[in-house]
């Protein structure tokens, strides 16, 4: 299955910001006017995610074994670290000796209606998930909380008998009501 439930030691996969984390002073940085006054200090500048992003690939495609690739983006908030992911991605498979065919399918989970959680979670969009049958899936999310949602998901996909599935996720919440999923790649905890 991909991801883990387990507690794993991390191996260096992934940025940990701690809770007293002061974060970078303002005057290091532009950002615009629009935000003057809002803003405190700065988590991860945008080099660090763009950098982490580019490694992120680059695991990926060594875990993957330079295998073609279908890619399912969890939108909405996935679209953009997803598209910069896939970027990432050609890159490397323009610069291997293997070229890896990537397609890429947009999904949105639902699994709240009226703030009100459901007993099973609705995959809306996409491709008809029969299609994955056989193929080297990566799921690429931006943020994993508690990792229920994740777990249904990969619960979903995986009655379909894919090759090999992974996660790929740019954020990882510390919250108190995880079950302790990990993605497979991950940028950092918060």
């Amino acid at each position: 299955m991909a991801g883990s439930s387990e507690e794993a030691p991390d191996y260096g996969r992934g940025v940990v910001i701690k809770d007293n984390w002061p974060g970078y002073d303002l005057n290091l940085f532009t950002y615009p006017q629009h935000y003057y006054g809002d803003l405190e200090y700065v988590l991860l500048p945008r080099g660090i995610i763009v950098d982490r992003i580019e490694r992120l690939a680059k695991d990926i495609m060594k875990d993957l074994g330079y295998c073609d690739i279908l890619i399912l983006c969890v939108l909405k908030g996935g679209y953009k670290f997803c598209m910069d992911l896939v970027e990432h991605l050609k890159n490397i498979s323009r610069n291997s000796d293997r070229f890896v065919s990537m397609k890429v399918d947009f999904i949105r989970l639902k699994s709240c209606r009226n703030d009100q959680a459901m007993d099973e979670m609705q995959i809306i969009g996409g491709d008809d998930l029969s299609t994955l049958a056989g193929k080297n899936v990566l799921i690429v999310k931006d943020l994993v909380g508690t990792g229920r949602t994740m777990k249904a998901l990969l619960s979903s996909i995986e009655k379909h008998k894919p090759n090999m599935i992974k996660v790929a996720s740019l954020l990882v919440k510390r919250t108190p009501g995880s079950d302790g999923f990990r993605p497979d790649s991950h940028m950092r905890d918060q």
